[in-house]
């Protein structure tokens, strides 16, 4: 009797289990959804977090605009960094990840109406369902550009962990905030960003996931 375990299909040559188009599919969707409630928690408290997504919440606050064109704004100059770096599927991904964000953005105010939020558990929640998020995202060949992008390129050059490489550059941008935000929310804000990259940091490192 053959007690050989199956092997995984599809496999590459590599031995590497690959994702299927249908794989990659939900897998983004699903990134995206849960990264977009995350920052809807944020906003709906007053809150912010790091990277472009952080960027385009403080300019929310600042001027008034829509959050998901400013998000998609502001990640258009890191696309042709993508493109130099990473290729284009990696790029159209991103690009589609950045799409759906800034479309679900409009969609969870639509359903959830407006919500009063205990800003300690919205800074908390908020980022800890962002950084589950992309991490469905980079598991997928995708980001959500902008320090994503980055951090990820840092990771796979210099060998520097995406999720620590963003925790400095996110720290930046939550510092920021100060001019915009109560130090209260800069605080919990900070504190959030933290959590966020810890999730990266602990779940993705280098050679641990083998799915491609």
């Amino acid at each position: 009797m053959d007690t050989t375990a199956p092997r995984p299909d599809p496999e590459g040559e590599d031995g590497i289990v690959r994702h299927s188009v249908l794989e990659d599919i939900l897998g983004i969707v699903t990134g995206t959804f849960t990264v977009s409630l995350g920052l809807f928690l944020l906003k709906a408290s007053g809150a912010v977090t790091g990277g472009t997504a952080g960027l385009a919440l403080l300019l929310s606050y600042a001027g008034g605009l829509p959050f998901g064109v400013l998000f998609f704004a502001v990640n258009v100059p890191f696309f042709a960094l993508a493109v130099w770096k990473k290729g284009w599927n990696f790029t159209l991904r991103t690009i589609a990840a950045v799409a759906l964000v800034s479309g679900l953005s409009n969609l969870h105010p639509l359903a959830l109406g407006n919500l009063t939020l205990d800003p300690l558990y919205a800074a908390l929640g908020g980022n800890l369902l962002a950084g589950v998020g992309l991490l469905i995202l980079f598991r997928h060949k995708a980001s959500l550009g902008g320090f994503n992008i980055l951090a990820l390129l840092l990771q796979e050059r210099l060998g520097w962990r995406a999720g620590y490489v963003q925790m400095v550059l996110d720290t930046t941008v939550v510092v920021a905030a100060l001019a915009v935000v109560p130090p209260g929310n800069v605080l919990l804000s900070a504190v959030g960003a933290v959590l966020l990259n810890l999730v990266l940091a602990l779940n993705h490192r280098p050679g641990r996931y083998l799915g491609a």
